[in-house]
C-alpha cells in the first residue's frame, strides 16, 4: 500500500511538514507496514520555503533586511541546488511582522524583499521563485525595485519617500540603477489569485483594508498605484496593470512583471513540480492532502484542488482533512476531491483546537484508515 501524503500548513498551528508527520503517524497507527510518501505542500504564500525545503533537501538561509516600516528583520529563504532561491515576501514584508497597531497601508515597504533577491542574486541565483502572500505592504513593490536599484522621483527631481502613497507624487522613474543581474534570471512569481493594480478588484480595494486602509486611504492608495502603473508604462513602452495577478501582495505584483519580467504561477502548481508530486502518484492507492479550513475559496488556487487536479490526472482517490469545512466545501467533490473530513470531533475553543492539531490529525488519519480498511476487506 502506497499513500501520498501532500497537505498545506494549518495556519498558526502546524508547518505542512508536520501535518504531513502527524497524518502518516496516524495511518500507521492502522496500517504499520504501508508506505507513506510525504510531500509537503504550499500556494505561495506562508510556508512556500519550508515546504520547499522539506521536499527537496534545500538549504535554508537567513538574512538581515527592512521590514515594513524599516525595523530590521531576519528573514528566511531557501537555496536549492539547481541554483534557485526560493523567497516569500511575508518573510521580509509580512503582515505578521507588525502589531494591529502598526499596520498602515500607506507607508509600509517591501523593500526588504528586494534585499532578499539581492541576497540571491549575490550567491549567483539564476531562478528566483517569489512566492506572493501575507504581505503587510501597499506600495506596488516600489520598495523591492528601490532595492534593486530604481529611483522614485518627484517632478522637482528629488526622490519620494517610501510607501504607497507617496506614489502619488510620481513624476519619472530612473532605471539605471537597475541591477544588471536581473536580465540573466528567470523570475517566477508564485501566487493564487488574479487581480488587477487597480480598480474595484484592485490591490488596494480587496487587499488594503487588512492591511489597516481605511476607505478613504484605499481610494487615495488605489489613485497612486494608477499613477505608478501610467509613470511605468511611460518609462517601459508597455502598460501591465490590468494584468492578471499584478494586483497581488499590494501591487507587488506588478513590479515583478512590468520590470522583472516574471512569469506567474499558480503557487501550488510551483509547489508540485519542485517536490515531483506528479511523480510521486505513480503506484499510488490514496492521496490525504488538507488545509486550516476548506470551503468554496479552496476551489481558487489553494492547495488541495492542486493536489486533486494531480492526483485526479493519475487516476488516485483523494481525501481531504481539514481544521474546519466551511459553508460551500461539498464543491470540492466536483473537482476531484472524493471525501472531506473535519479536524476536530466536535465543539471546542479555537485555541484549543489549535493547541491540539497533532493529536487530532492522528486520530483523523486513523479513522480514514479503518475506514479504507473496511473499504478494502467488503472487495
Amino acid at each position: 500500500m502506497k499513500i501520498i501524503i501532500a497537505p498545506d500548513s494549518f495556519k498558526e498551528s502546524l508547518s505542512a511538514d508536520a501535518v504531513a508527520a502527524a497524518i502518516g503517524e496516524g495511518w500507521r497507527q492502522v496500517f504499520a507496514d504501508a508506505e507513506i510518501v510525504a510531500r509537503p505542500m504550499a500556494d505561495g504564500g506562508e510556508g512556500t520555503v519550508d515546504a520547499l525545503l522539506a521536499a527537496t533537501g534545500g538549504e535554508r538561509r537567513e538574512s538581515p533586511v527592512r521590514g515594513p516600516l524599516g525595523e530590521v528583520v531576519n528573514a528566511h529563504w531557501g537555496w536549492l541546488e539547481d541554483d534557485t532561491a526560493v523567497i516569500e515576501m511575508a518573510s521580509a514584508s509580512g503582515l505578521h511582522l507588525l502589531t494591529p497597531a502598526q499596520r498602515d497601508a500607506r507607508i509600509t515597504s517591501s523593500f526588504g524583499t528586494g534585499e532578499l533577491i539581492r541576497a540571491a542574486l549575490n550567491v549567483g541565483a539564476r531562478r528566483i521563485i517569489l512566492g506572493l502572500g501575507g504581505s503587510a505592504t501597499n506600495d506596488g513593490g516600489s520598495g523591492l525595485l528601490r532595492a534593486l536599484g530604481v529611483r522614485f522621483l518627484d517632478a522637482e527631481g528629488r526622490e519620494l519617500e517610501e510607501g504607497g502613497a507617496a506614489l502619488a507624487r510620481l513624476d519619472r522613474l530612473d532605471l539605471d540603477g537597475l541591477d544588471a543581474r536581473l536580465a540573466q534570471v528567470q523570475v517566477e512569481v508564485a501566487a493564487d489569485v488574479d487581480n488587477p493594480l487597480c480598480g474595484p478588484r484592485g490591490a488596494s480595494a480587496v487587499f488594503g483594508p487588512q492591511k489597516g486602509a481605511t476607505a478613504q486611504h484605499v481610494e487615495e492608495l488605489d489613485a497612486a498605484l494608477r499613477r505608478f502603473g501610467e509613470v511605468a508604462a511611460r518609462a517601459l513602452g508597455e502598460d501591465h496593470a490590468e494584468s492578471p495577478g499584478v494586483g497581488a501582495a499590494g501591487g507587488l505584483g506588478f513590479a515583478a512583471r512590468a520590470f522583472l519580467a516574471a512569469r506567474f504561477r499558480p503557487g501550488v502548481e510551483v509547489v508540485a513540480e519542485l517536490s515531483g508530486l506528479a511523480e510521486a502518484m505513480q503506484g499510488a492507492d490514496l492521496v490525504i492532502t488538507g488545509e486550516g479550513r476548506l470551503d468554496a475559496q479552496s476551489l481558487h488556487g489553494k492547495t488541495p484542488m492542486g493536489v486533486a487536479r494531480i492526483a485526479k490526472a493519475a487516476g488516485v482517490p483523494v481525501v481531504a482533512i481539514a481544521g474546519s469545512l466551511g459553508d460551500g466545501y461539498q464543491k470540492l467533490y466536483e473537482v476531484g476531491i472524493d471525501a472531506a473530513f473535519s479536524l476536530v470531533p466536535g465543539p471546542m475553543p479555537l485555541e484549543q483546537a489549535m493547541g491540539e492539531a497533532a493529536a487530532q490529525l492522528r486520530a483523523r488519519a486513523a479513522d480514514v484508515a479503518r475506514l479504507w480498511r473496511l473499504a478494502q476487506s467488503r472487495r
